[in-house]
């Protein structure tokens, strides 16, 4: 069949999973397909799916590595629960994704790899590609070794084997950028910038790029290309970023408006170590970063920052939550500002360390010594990772707070389209610091409005004061053992905290303002799913609307106004229901249904729509 027989299919979406072993560049090809994407001007989102084990034996299972990309002309607010194309460099990629694929998807496999010998180590006991198991599928069986190899010999510039295999995803890419109709400069360009130092390596990618998109154009078997068209309501300076980058930046930006320098104390933690290398690149913006011997000394040095005038943060997983625990009293105890990013991932113990939870909810709320109230908010997609940490640093400046932001490893591993912020519209942050010789100043003064007390510098002449992590005597900050002021400054330190609902956003309710059948109820990184399935069934014609939780802990002030509303409320989380535990201790009064996962994936659209259709039929 020649190329001017080919068909055009125009799509509104269009999901893409890459798949093959650790080493094969799929993480790598994700992100390049996703570049092409944005330039073009898709909305996207993307989700990596990285194996637990550093190195599993090639081949199998357990080291498959993947990346889903979720592209459109329209809003893309989660990577697809299905996908349209899988692309699978061995059995082990195949076997490990198929129930991931939607029914007549496009699959593509490297022939070169199918053989017994890889059959065997992904579990097949039959060749998966003749037992009739495909039917129905596009299979597009392309010899992307062989002819990647064969491409990069007949350049002749001395590359080795091992070598020119690396070079496979490009031929994958080249496939693809002919596929969905994509401007092969763009990937070009991706491979000068990152083979800048060694033309000789970006004149083999290149050339295999070239290779697989002369396949894909040649082939019999790719009868259709795919047309996605560039999403029209996208206006404004976009970028593409990561959560934890995002996170990187919107700390950078809170001590920037608040008139101060940044330092990170931290130790590499999987998913939250980009936070740190992201910041530690930063040293011109002056932040500081301090790579720890362990969790405690990470926390304990930004305490210290924070103690010396610095904004101090700290950004971790789950297992170094639970180290940072004493600490985090000594931070309450002391009152000074303290941003600790948590990014959730699957648990217990060291669990599965490159998938996603939000299972540490209950330990980011009460997981202290004593009567240690902070305040607790969370990110709800991979951009807003930035406004969130950013509000982390208001909120912990302002009211002389640690405080605790939730994101989560598919937050900080996902892509998504970001609109760059007007720097200048951003809302101020006014440290609450003292004059120099102020006749007035006691340590543990409190304002009246926030209960905040006032923070004075070390060397600032006149304010000698003791600071410490036993109990402070209430407005002196001495050394207090007295039973009645444990309880005075125990009651201030909760009050401080409760008062925080008086400068935080009221909880909004996406759908009818006025209430109806059925609430469904979520928080942080869930917002995507949820909201993608409540849209959805309300165009379906369903009294269904959704209450997104960023703010936990205080809750929002009209909670209980907008719980009234609704017959019918539905908490959806990953993990076995503690904020639908946390709200029943604060608002009794409503019966709280569950929809729990607990499998390290997000939630998909379609076993949401699925849950909520059930729950409306309820009598």
């Amino acid at each position: 069949m020649g190329n001017n027989q080919k068909k055009v299919l125009e799509l509104e979406e269009v999901v893409v999973k890459f798949a093959g072993d650790s080493g094969d560049g799929m993480q790598l090809t994700g992100t390049q397909f996703s570049d092409a994407s944005a330039s073009f001007g898709n909305d996207l989102l993307t989700f990596p799916d990285y194996p637990s084990e550093i190195r599993a034996p090639q081949g199998t299972i357990a080291g498959v590595s993947g990346f889903q990309v979720h592209i459109g002309r329209k809003e893309i607010q989660t990577p697809g629960d299905l996908a349209d194309v899988l692309v699978a460099l061995n059995p082990a990629a195949l076997k490990a994704n198929m129930k991931w694929v939607k029914p007549g998807a496009t699959i593509i496999v490297d022939i070169d790899n199918f053989d017994n010998k890889h059959y065997k180590k992904a579990g097949y006991i039959e060749d998966p590609l003749n037992d009739g198991s495909l039917k129905g599928f596009t299979l597009i069986k392309a010899p992307i070794t062989s002819l990647s190899r064969s491409t990069v010999n007949a350049l002749e510039l001395g590359i080795d084997h091992k070598t020119a295999d690396k070079t496979r995803n490009q031929f994958v890419m080249g496939l693809l950028f002919w596929l969905f109709n994509r401007d092969m400069t763009i990937g070009e360009e991706f491979i000068d910038k990152k083979f800048e130092k060694k033309p000789d390596l970006a004149k083999a990618n290149k050339a295999v790029l070239h290779a697989g998109y002369n396949y894909a154009e040649t082939i019999e078997a790719i009868a259709t290309q795919f047309q996605v068209n560039p999403a029209k309501d996208k206006k404004g300076r976009f970028r593409q970023i990561t959560g934890n980058v995002a996170t990187a930046w919107g700390l950078i930006a809170g001590a920037e408006k608040a008139g101060l320098k940044l330092f990170l104390g931290s130790y590499p933690i999987t998913p939250a170590t980009e936070i740190l290398q992201e910041l530690s690149n930063k040293k011109h913006l002056g932040v500081k970063t301090f790579q720890a011997e362990d969790e405690i000394a990470g926390i304990c040095t930004a305490i210290g920052a924070s103690f010396g005038g610095y904004l101090g943060a700290t950004s971790t997983s789950g297992p170094g939550l639970s180290l940072k625990t004493e600490a985090m009293g000594l931070a309450i105890i002391t009152e000074l500002p303290l941003v600790i990013v948590d990014v959730q991932r699957g648990g217990p113990s060291t669990g599965i360390p490159t998938k996603t939870e939000q299972s540490d909810l209950m330990q980011a709320i009460h997981g202290r010594h004593g009567e240690s109230p902070l305040p607790v908010i969370a990110a709800s997609s991979p951009g807003n990772c930035f406004d969130y940490a950013y509000m982390a640093c208001k909120i912990a400046v302002e009211h002389m707070t640690p405080i605790i932001l939730l994101t989560d490893g598919y937050l900080a591993n996902g892509t998504e389209l970001w609109s760059i912020p007007d720097y200048d519209k951003i809302q101020p942050i006014k440290p609450p610091l003292v004059k120099d010789n102020d006749p007035d100043y006691k340590p543990y003064k409190r304002d009246k409005e926030k209960l905040n007390r006032s923070w004075a510098l070390p060397g600032q002449p006149g304010l000698q004061h003791r600071i410490g992590g036993l109990e402070k005597s209430d407005i002196s900050g001495e050394v207090s053992h007295d039973p009645y002021n444990h309880q005075v400054m125990t009651n201030y330190r909760a009050d401080k905290i409760k008062r925080i609902e008086n400068y935080i956003p009221e909880q909004k309710i996406i759908g009818n303002q006025n209430g109806g059948e059925l609430l469904v109820i979520g928080w942080g990184g869930t917002y995507g799913a949820l909201n993608s399935a409540v849209k959805e069934l309300r165009e379906e014609g369903y009294d269904i609307s959704l209450a997104q939780f960023n703010y936990i802990f205080p809750l929002p002030k009209n909670t209980k106004e907008v719980f009234g509303k609704f017959k019918k409320h539905l908490v959806c989380e990953l993990n076995t229901g503690q904020f639908a535990e946390y709200l029943r201790s604060q608002h009794q009064e409503f019966q709280y249904k569950q929809f729990n996962k607990v499998q390290g994936l997000p939630f998909f659209i379609s076993e949401l729509k699925e849950k909520f259709l059930q729950v409306l039929k309820e009598k």
